[in-house]
């Protein structure tokens, strides 16, 4: 589960910067980026059906709630922020991507440490 994290979390952590520097640049969303939002999606997918599995292998977690929680809200994530750049053609696009893919990247530490037993 630690490759896979640490796999997506860099991922996300290079679209993010992505979006940043467009952002900088005052330039919105741009249609190269939509395949690595499904990169990284995919990704978080993957990741979700393998924590499913191990789950029902019987790995105990610190806090199953919190950590469903997290998962279903990364996977949430990217696509709303796809659907926010689709409507707004601005900078912001680039600014919602960046801050998603921070969000991401937070919740694959947090995602690690619940599931090594530390809260």
């Amino acid at each position: 589960m630690l490759a896979l994290l640490v796999v997506v979390g860099v991922l996300a952590g290079a679209l993010g910067v992505w979006g940043a520097v467009r952002a900088v640049r005052d330039e919105p969303m741009i249609g190269k980026q939509v395949p690595a939002i499904g990169v990284v999606e995919l990704g978080l997918v993957v990741q979700t059906i393998v924590a499913a599995v191990g789950m029902a292998q019987g790995v105990t977690t610190a806090d199953p709630m919190l950590l469903w929680g997290y998962l279903v809200t990364q996977l949430v994530l990217l696509p709303v922020a796809f659907a926010w750049a689709f409507l707004e053609r601005s900078r912001w696009s680039s600014v919602v991507l960046a801050v998603v893919c921070v969000v991401v990247v937070v919740l694959q530490v947090r995602i690690w440490q619940i599931w090594a037993g530390a809260t």
